[in-house]
């Protein structure tokens, strides 16, 4: 009597299948992993060319007007560019932009120093009030935050400056402006959050 030799059944094994979601679960987690490690980076270089763009700012402004944007200064000062910082200062940015109103302009010439994108939903770039054109709202970095700067108002180009997960003050000299942002783990500028745990921070010095 023949015998044949045993055929598989067409179709995986539960270990099969078993192995083959495992791997794919494998390849998933790298992919977005990789995919959240590409999004961080392409918002820090959209910040950083944001921050680059009001540090210019301040020195054309500073070439232009020989003082600092803003009135009445006499020590290192930080001003915020958004609400989310009590330190926001709206004159800050129309004077930047070349918006003031007022006889007693500090850009008199109201000469446009900063250029920046239009943000979306209160990130990435500058916002205007609803219902009233052209009037500013505040210049936010990707994750909504403010963009912090730092100005020399003792006019003796020296900075200290602390980003806000910082654990130590970094001295810069030869500055008349300084820009950071906090990045995502700190959008208010509160200095005790995650102090000494720098994760994406974004500022204009190395």
């Amino acid at each position: 009597m023949k015998t044949h030799p045993s055929r598989r059944k067409n179709g995986f094994t539960l270990v099969e299948l078993l192995v083959v979601i495992a791997i794919i679960a494998v390849l998933a987690s790298a992919g977005f992993t990789m995919g959240t490690r590409a999004i961080l980076k392409a918002r820090q270089v959209t910040c950083l060319a944001t921050a680059t763009a009001v540090e210019s700012s301040v020195n054309s402004f500073f070439t232009e007007y020989g003082s600092m944007p803003m009135l009445s200064i006499t020590q290192d000062t930080t001003v915020a560019t958004c609400d989310k910082a009590p330190s926001f200062d709206l004159n800050f940015l129309t004077v930047m932009l070349g918006e003031e109103v007022g006889t007693s302009a500090l850009n008199s010439k109201a000469i446009k120093f900063l250029t920046a994108r239009e943000g979306r939903n209160n990130k990435d770039g500058l916002m205007y009030n609803s219902g009233s054109a052209g009037i500013v709202k505040g210049l936010y970095d990707p994750w909504g935050g403010p963009l912090l700067v730092m100005l020399d108002g003792d006019y003796d180009e020296k900075l200290e400056v602390q980003p806000a997960a910082a654990a130590t003050p970094t001295f810069l000299r030869n500055r008349r402006v300084a820009v950071w942002s906090n990045g995502a783990d700190n959008v208010t500028d509160n200095k005790s959050a995650g102090r000494g745990t720098v994760v994406d921070d974004v500022k204009t010095w190395k």
